[in-house]
C-alpha cells in the first residue's frame, strides 16, 4: 500500500456508546493518546454524557466511528454510516472460544469486527488493508 490518499487533514475517532436514549460520539483530536489514555477519555465522556453535560464541539465533526455493540451481548452487527463520516467499525462481544494454534487447541478471547465504509470515499482494498491491520494489532497485543 504505497499510494494512500489523504482524505482529511484531521484524524477523528468516534467511539460510540448508546446510553439509554442518548448516543455519545467522541471526536479525538489528540491522536497521541495511548490506549489507556483513550479509554480514560472515553470513560470521562460517557459519564458526562449520562449527566447530559457534553459540549456541542465534543460530538461534532467526525470522519470515523467505532461502535461497541458487544455491550448488549451481540456477536455481530452491520452498523451503518452516519454522514458525513467515511466509515464505522463495529465491535462485538468478546467471548472465549476454542481455536487451533500450531495444530493444538487453545482457548482464546475472540471478537467479531465489522467495517462499513462509503465506497465513494474509500476503496475496498484500502479498507480491507486497514481492517487487517486492526486484526493483526489485536492478535499481537503485547
Amino acid at each position: 500500500m504505497t499510494d494512500i490518499k489523504t482524505i482529511s487533514q484531521e484524524i477523528n475517532v468516534n467511539p460510540e456508546e448508546i446510553i439509554v436514549d442518548y448516543r455519545l460520539v467522541y471526536h479525538s483530536r489528540q491522536v497521541s493518546l495511548s490506549l489507556l489514555g483513550l479509554a480514560s477519555t472515553i470513560n470521562d465522556l460517557a459519564n458526562r454524557a449520562r449527566d447530559h453535560q457534553l459540549k456541542p464541539a465534543e460530538v461534532q465533526g467526525g470522519k470515523f466511528t467505532i461502535t461497541n455493540h458487544g455491550t448488549s451481548g451481540s456477536l455481530f452487527a452491520s452498523p451503518i454510516i452516519n454522514q458525513p463520516q467515511a466509515a464505522i467499525l463495529g465491535i462485538g462481544v468478546i467471548e472465549k472460544r476454542v481455536v487451533v494454534i500450531d495444530d493444538a487447541t487453545a482457548i482464546r478471547p475472540m471478537v467479531y469486527l465489522s467495517l462499513t465504509f462509503d465506497h465513494r470515499v474509500l476503496d475496498g482494498a484500502i479498507s480491507d488493508y486497514f481492517l487487517g491491520q486492526v486484526v493483526e494489532s489485536l492478535q499481537n497485543w503485547a
